[in-house]
């Protein structure tokens, strides 16, 4: 076989790929995908957390946690025990302690992160698209410190059809006081 043969058909393999990648991944409602920024959070905290440092950040988090909500990284599937978290409760910010989602809205999806179809409200994240995997996909950042937490897909249950699929490292789990009171 020569080396042309063998360069024109990996440019065709290639040209493919990114044709059914664009194909099969559609882009996602137009409401989410252009939120390019959530507004600011009134609340009482007064940390300003766009003023600390990588070095504050580091202190903050532990290595893992670092790479993941600061470098945008991402956890290996199947590793955070609260993918298989089933108590009720509120899953929290781990960098700023932002409550983000309800139990109630999580689902198993399959997939080795925990997985929601809503935030508690919509002011939690701010989007951008990362295409870092040749096609386009929507990553979310917590409103509040700016920590990466992982990505939106279109292939949720109802009633949005979303499927927020979160770095487990990047989440605080603060179960219901309610579940603790004997029956």
């Amino acid at each position: 076989m020569n080396r042309r043969v063998l360069l024109t058909g990996g440019l065709a393999l290639a040209s493919f790929g990114g044709w059914f990648a664009y194909r099969t991944f559609r882009p996602l409602p137009s409401d989410v995908a252009n939120a390019q920024r959530a507004e600011p959070l009134p609340d009482a905290d007064t940390t300003d957390w766009a003023a600390l440092s990588n070095e504050e950040w580091r202190e903050r988090l532990t290595p893992v946690q670092y790479r993941v909500m600061r470098e945008e990284g991402t956890e290996r599937a199947f590793t955070s025990p609260l993918a298989d978290e089933h108590r009720d409760g509120v899953y929290h910010c781990a960098g700023c302690d932002l409550d983000l989602f309800s139990s109630e809205a999580k689902f198993d999806s399959g997939t080795g992160w925990p997985s929601f179809w809503e935030p508690i409200a919509e002011n939690r994240f701010g989007f951008n698209t990362d295409y870092r995997l040749w096609y386009p996909r929507l990553e979310y950042h917590c409103s509040r410190c700016g920590g990466h937490h992982g990505h939106v897909f279109e292939d949720g249950p109802p009633p949005t059809g979303l499927r927020y699929c979160n770095n487990g490292v990047a989440l605080a789990f603060r179960p219901s006081t309610a579940q603790d009171e004997p029956a």
